[in-house]
């Protein structure tokens, strides 16, 4: 999930501030990290018009800590989980968006972990954090909030980052021996699926890492947090939402459909409504200032 899609509402900015700001970029982990974790995203907004910002599922499980105000959840992926506000916020892989209300302003660094970092990074595999979004603290321990307030006090976007990589630097010393709890099948299939965007066929995964289609689901679930089918469709749809993104003037959704593996623009669309609550039209067209800003994750193949 990312705090990254923003559609403006028609209420008036009233944040204090008399100069707007709005700053978002990327950066990647230490060396030792990548493979575990994506990117970092550092993002602050203020004097913008109010807006709800998406979450979209994506492959990469969500760590969120934000500098100034609390993010502000109206509306969760299990539709079961109540809203409100988190100083800091830990989300496992979903098929649905979080609704983030952005009343002006909004502040914090986005850690992007991949599923099979997560024993390594946060002592519990990603298949017990599926479909929810909780406070960090809840599964990182008390050593968040000292985390949060050095990073609220670091004087710039580069001590933000270091940060966090000196924090995870000091988890991933403490967990190395959990790499070898996550079979190699699962290690290798995950990976197939995000190199092929979602296109391979599952039962064609399972015989390509020597295991039955059933005992593939049961473990490529536990340790990931969805379904091999599932995780594709994630997949395939992170992919086409990147590459919309890239060229949001002239989207060709047909073009786009056939590329990616839909089997065509109505499957496309069909697929967007599902994980993302709308049509990529429509998608485009509430989220192109935050698309040319910078905002969500670095672009992708």
């Amino acid at each position: 999930m990312a705090p990254e899609t923003t559609r403006p509402g028609d209420d008036p900015v009233d944040d204090g501030v008399d100069d707007a700001v709005d700053e978002a970029l990327h950066t990647a982990p230490a060396a030792p990290l990548r493979g575990l974790v994506g990117w970092y995203s550092g993002y602050r907004q203020r004097g913008v018009p109010h807006g709800r910002h998406l979450g979209l599922p994506s492959p990469w499980l969500t760590l969120i800590l934000t500098l100034d105000e609390p993010l502000s959840i109206t509306a969760h992926p299990d539709p079961r989980t109540p809203g409100g506000d988190y100083p800091t916020l830990l989300g496992g892989l979903h098929l649905a968006p979080a609704h983030i209300a952005v009343p002006g302003r909004q502040s914090g660094v986005q850690v992007a972990l991949s599923p099979l970092g997560a024993r390594l990074l946060l002592g519990l595999p990603a298949g017990e954090l599926a479909g929810t979004d909780v406070p960090a603290a809840d599964v990182l321990g008390a050593e968040v909030a000292d985390v949060h307030e050095r990073l609220r006090t670091a004087a710039d976007w580069p001590a933000r980052f270091a940060v966090v990589d000196h924090w995870l630097l000091r988890r991933l010393a403490r967990h190395t021996d959990a790499a070898a709890a996550v079979a190699p099948e699962v290690v290798q299939a995950w990976r197939r699926l995000l190199a092929d965007g979602g296109r391979v066929r599952i039962d064609a995964l399972a015989a390509e890492v020597g295991w039955s289609d059933r005992h593939l689901r049961a473990r490529f679930r536990q340790e990931i947090g969805l379904t091999p089918k599932a995780a594709a469709r994630v997949a395939r749809f992170d992919r086409a939402r990147r590459r919309l993104a890239a060229r949001p003037h002239r989207p060709d959704l047909a073009g786009l459909a056939a590329d990616l593996g839909f089997a065509d623009q109505s499957h496309l669309d069909r697929e967007f409504t599902a994980l993302a609550s709308c049509a990529p039209s429509v998608w485009l067209a509430r989220e192109f200032r935050n698309i040319q800003a910078g905002y969500g994750p670095p672009g992708g193949p």
